[in-house]
């Protein structure tokens, strides 16, 4: 039977002058990330190669990025929640010596939708210039009545907060399953609570922004984005098409889901550019960060959850309101469960408009709402039961690996410790443990391509469009090819963040790693075919005979000594080198989606503060193929730390009276630090071994789901730690912190409920 064959572009030299040709080659079993035990690099704890550039400064993020005649740009932002604009005079500010250019991001006759919406934009040769000419620009404003309040939205009477709209509760939906009033006529238990979790802001340390240069109709930006070529192809609005637009990210300091458009500030950042025909840096103040950018939505639930005796999940009756702000939302609970699915269920959901920032996307969007909300219904209803509620989750889910998963968490955190009764310690420090789970997707998709590139003095360096977001990219575009080829990882040289080099996926959705590692290990595999066809035709042997052993060495399978070493193996390749380009479509096989993971706290409620402290977190995950096991545990680890955050600090606060935000700033907005999330790092290593009581810290597990395949875990290892706090919590003093985050006042009001309102 005749071997298959397939084409491969290579470079060859005719007559003195190079040409790209197609060259056959067999066809090879399908391309896998091999044998785990077999690898050298993949798999391990390798560091980033971007590290020492980061902690000495040498990394340039677009704020770094210094150009001669530069300006700074300002926002003009409404001082109102609602408003129409009557005029807008610019003149007082362009007349400021300095100022080099004004435009209107609103025109008069637009409406004001929340406090803080940009409204113009200056460009001065100094940013303390451009402060001064904001403040100069002049705007009447005709302001009319504002909502801030989900609840109060809902009214009818309630001002309406979008005129294009008919009213502020948007898109009402549902659906039933089964006999829902008669199952909740059954029930052995029941419970009716209302659940609210909180509105976040995504408090990039890195604001938002660009530097901008134009040369002619070419524009060149310097970018702080999770999506180069889509930031491209939004500028390439302003040019006449993408070809004209070259967008930049080196390094960026977090996005979270709010960075993948150039956004307002890219807007106005083009348009002062081009009319101060001087280069502009465009990043936002803090103020303007938290203010006039978009935040993850709230949700409000109204819940009722029966179950039988036995602790059968037989039903649930949800109502669902997702806070939109001046845009729409909605939230995986709007399903009407969060991965625990009741026997019979019927879900209500609207969307309601404030006066506040619209939404996008916040590390797993929507899921830790849906979660917190779901998993402080589900532990309500386990202790109607008088049922541990670990065991209330698996007489209602087989899942074998997520089941796997709860028990292993269970073991480490020690879970025997919890109260038995929620709320019955002793004294006024109570301990409790609680836990939360996620769901998440994680796969690939065809939207990135990599090229490798390997020169006759045997450098190698591997191309890719795509951004790090902070999940390691570069680690990938270096290790993968070094891995394939037999190098070291210093041997390969990583450059990404250029939207010159081809597409690049967007880094969201748990999904970059998913998309980008199959295309590089596809160019590797190709550049590896190629190598072959020079090293075979040198030693007189077929390409499929030859194999790739450590340090680059090329050599006939069974003949160690017929081989020829990296670089006298690169001397026989053409001047140019050779190039090799592989893309995710041609190993979808490379990647799955689904993973399953789950969150184990410990904490103490001072019960006469209300403070609460984290002992420790445990994170388990799953996300097949672990490309490297330190990355993936810090992944684990940071979802860990922002979710505390979210569990008892992060709370936007706005004023119903004024309709402003409150604390737009890191003072009284809090995150979570290192006193907050323990302040230190338990290594875990099999055989697990339970955490002892005193033990303080976050660990991470990451559990072994074998696929074979990549899968993303960035956005899983967030959703289930508010749950986990949040029920921690309840173990300990015997009531749920009903509305979100779980802050001291909120605690105190929980416990007062418990006396009947005598706190």
């Amino acid at each position: 039977m005749q071997q298959k064959t397939k084409k491969i572009k290579s470079v060859v030299v005719e007559n003195g002058f190079e040409k790209e040709v197609e060259i056959e080659v067999p066809v090879g079993p399908p391309a896998s990330w091999g044998d785990p035990k077999a690898l050298r690099l993949l798999g391990k704890r390798n560091t980033r190669p971007d590290g020492p550039d980061k902690v000495t400064g040498r990394a340039r993020y677009a704020s770094d990025v210094i150009l001669p005649g530069m300006c700074y740009g300002r926002f003009v932002m409404s001082p109102y929640p609602a408003a129409k604009i009557k005029s807008i005079d610019l003149g007082p500010a362009e007349r400021i010596n300095g100022v080099k250019a004004a435009v209107l991001l609103l025109q008069p006759g637009a409406d004001v939708l929340y406090h803080g919406q940009p409204v113009a934009a200056i460009a001065a040769i100094t940013p303390e210039i451009a402060e001064d000419a904001i403040r100069a620009v002049r705007v009447e404003y005709e302001t009319r009545p504002h909502v801030v309040d989900l609840v109060k939205a809902t009214n009818p009477n309630a001002p309406k907060v979008r005129s294009d709209v008919p009213s502020n509760v948007q898109y009402p939906g549902g659906s039933t399953k089964g006999d829902v009033d008669g199952a909740l006529k059954s029930a052995a238990a029941m419970i009716h609570e209302t659940y609210e979790a909180q509105t976040r802001l995504h408090c990039c340390l890195e604001t938002h922004g660009h530097t901008v240069k134009w040369d002619g109709d070419k524009l060149t930006v310097w970018a702080s984005t999770q999506f180069v070529t889509g930031v491209r192809d939004e500028f390439a609005r302003d040019t006449g098409g993408p070809q004209n637009v070259t967008v930049i990210t080196e390094h960026m300091g977090g996005g979270f889901g709010s960075k993948f458009g150039r956004g307002t500030e890219g807007i106005a950042v083009a348009q002062l550019a081009k009319k101060a025909n001087a280069p502009v840096k465009f990043l936002l103040s803090r103020a303007e960060e938290q203010l006039a950018n978009y935040r993850g939505p709230g949700v409000r639930a109204e819940i009722k959850l029966g179950a039988s005796a036995d602790g059968t999940l037989t039903v649930g009756d949800v109502k669902v309101w997702n806070n939109g702000g001046a845009s729409n939302a909605n939230s995986p609970l709007d399903q009407g469960f969060y991965i625990i699915e009741p026997q019979a269920r019927r879900v209500q959901r609207w969307g309601v408009l404030t006066n506040t920032g619209g939404t996008a996307a916040l590390r797993a969007p929507g899921h830790p709402q849906a979660a917190v909300i779901w998993d402080m219904a589900l532990d309500a209803l386990a202790a109607k039961l008088n049922m541990d509620p670990l065991e209330f989750r698996k007489k209602n889910h087989n899942d074998p690996v997520r089941v796997a998963e709860w028990d292993l968490g269970a073991k480490v955190i020690g879970w025997n410790r919890r109260q038995r009764t929620p709320g019955s310690a002793a004294g006024t420090r109570k301990r409790g443990v609680g836990m939360g789970s996620a769901t998440w997707g994680g796969g690939g998709s065809k939207s990135a391509d990599c090229t490798i590139e390997i020169k006759p003095d045997g450098k190698v360096r591997a191309y890719s469009a795509v951004q790090d977001l902070g999940v390691g990219v570069r680690l990938y575009v270096q290790s993968i090819p070094a891995e394939e080829l037999g190098l070291q990882l210093a041997d390969v040289e990583p450059i990404i963040g250029h939207s010159t080099f081809g597409p690049g996926k967007g880094s969201g959705g748990s999904t970059t790693t998913a998309s980008v590692a199959p295309a590089i290990k596809m160019s590797a595999v190709q550049a590896r075919e190629q190598l072959a066809i020079v090293a075979a035709k040198k030693l007189g042997a077929k390409p499929e005979e030859i194999e790739v052993v450590p340090r680059g060495r090329f050599q006939v399978k069974g003949s160690p000594a017929r081989g020829l070493a990296w670089k006298e193996l690169c001397a026989l390749l053409p001047p140019s080198g050779i190039k090799a380009k592989g893309d995710w479509n041609e190993a979808s096989d490379l990647q799955a989606s689904g993973v399953r993971g789950c969150t184990f706290v410990e904490v103490e409620v001072d019960t006469e503060t209300g403070k609460v402290t984290v002992i420790k977190a445990l994170g388990v995950q799953d996300c097949g193929f672990v490309l490297n096991r330190l990355q993936a545990e810090n992944q684990v680890t940071g979802g860990i730390i922002q979710g505390i955050g979210t569990a008892i600090l992060e709370d936007r606060r706005m004023d119903n009276v004024t309709g402003r935000m409150l604390n737009p700033n890191f003072e009284d907005y809090k995150l979570c630090g290192s006193f907050e999330s323990g302040g230190v790092n338990i290594t875990l290593d099999p055989p697990y071994r339970t955490l002892g009581p005193e033990e303080r810290g976050i660990a991470t597990i990451i559990f072994d789901n074998p696929t074979g395949k990549v899968s993303g875990i960035g956005e899983p290892a967030i959703i289930g730690v508010q749950s986990a706090v949040a029920n921690a919590i309840f173990n300990a003093i015997g009531v749920h912190v009903k509305e979100q985050p779980a802050t001291p006042d909120r605690v105190l009001a929980a416990l007062a409920s418990l006396k009947g309102g005598r706190a």
